[in-house]
């Protein structure tokens, strides 16, 4: 039987560095950051394999593939002792893609999956925080309703229908930000939103985890095609026969409070190519808030954070001892 999903987790991996062309770039390395002992969340990944025979079979998988996902979910499981679809300590999870080479941006991602009316109570009693919960909730719907369930602006003209809603919810509450919306509004959103998804695409939001898990797993492959991934390929000469990994992978959350944060950071200046170390990272927030442009991150490193200080107002005499 071939094998197509490899996991992670503990120390240990099916991977390693130089599988890039079988598990991409991000699942080779996740392997390898397992094998150096690094404290990666648990996981596996699909291999490139399985997009290839997505695209040659009519989008559809090996049969080997439905009972090694389970299997790598059970995986999970047993190394965070939560339990996917539970209403007591569900576990959720992302899907992301992992090309051999580099594409930021061009595919999709899917955070907080698992989450539905019931697994999101077991969120409230495992965390002690409905805020959180909710908070994880909204984003999940809207994310799923948009890569998944194709609830997105068609024009450049259009809004996007789920922003939209969280403006005007944040409007009607008298907030600013995001993070300043009650647990009861966040409740609300996701609400609003199904009800979004129902009225505009004639069907309920997925309840079932694996449901729910399958459809993101078929949107990561599919982005694989999607038109800003094609040009992206062609303009800097990646072939298309290459095909992406789907990185499956426990969640850890940015958005538990404001002793959570969530962030990137790099070897160079991203934007300079100077040899230093830089980073960003935004408190009490999720991975997509850091390039969605709502919020400014702070800096990781002392001398950008330095200049993030000034740049925001902090007076000289208290850069030091704020952000030393």
């Amino acid at each position: 039987m071939s094998k197509y999903v490899y996991t992670f987790g503990n120390g240990q991996a099916d991977g390693r560095a130089d599988m890039k062309n079988l598990l991409g770039g991000k699942g080779a390395n996740l392997a390898e950051m397992n094998h150096m002992g690094l404290p990666v969340p648990p996981g596996f990944t699909i291999s490139t394999e399985v997009c290839t025979y997505y695209y040659d079979n009519g989008r559809t998988y090996p049969t080997e593939l439905t009972g090694q996902v389970k299997d790598g979910i059970s995986y999970i499981e047993k190394l965070s002792g939560a339990k996917f679809g539970d209403n007591q300590n569900p576990l959720l999870v992302s899907v992301r893609s992992g090309a051999r080479a580099s594409m930021p941006g061009m595919m999709d991602t899917i955070l907080n999956l698992g989450l539905n009316d019931k697994t999101v109570e077991g969120l409230i009693k495992r965390s002690g925080d409905a805020r959180f919960a909710y908070d994880s909730y909204r984003r999940f719907v809207a994310m799923y309703g948009d890569v998944v369930l194709d609830l997105k602006p068609q024009t450049k003209e259009e809004h996007d229908p789920f922003e939209d809603m969280l403006e005007a919810k944040k409007a009607k509450a008298g907030v600013k930000y995001d993070s300043e919306l009650s647990a009861e509004h966040l409740k609300e959103l996701v609400t609003e939103f199904k009800n979004a998804i129902k009225e505009r695409k004639g069907m309920a939001f997925p309840d079932d985890p694996y449901e729910q898990l399958w459809g993101a797993v078929g949107a990561v492959f599919g982005s694989w095609m999607n038109e800003r991934a094609n040009v992206y390929r062609r303009l800097n000469k990646i072939p298309e026969s290459w095909g992406t990994a789907v990185n499956v992978q426990a969640m850890v959350f940015g958005n538990l409070g404001n002793d959570c944060a969530t962030g990137v950071a790099f070897t160079r200046d991203p934007a300079s190519g100077e040899k230093v170390f830089y980073g960003e990272f935004l408190v009490n927030a999720q991975g997509e808030d850091v390039v969605a442009g709502t919020r400014t991150p702070q800096q990781v490193a002392l001398k950008a954070s330095q200049t993030w200080a000034s740049n925001h107002g902090i007076p000289e005499a208290d850069r030091n001892s704020r952000y030393p």
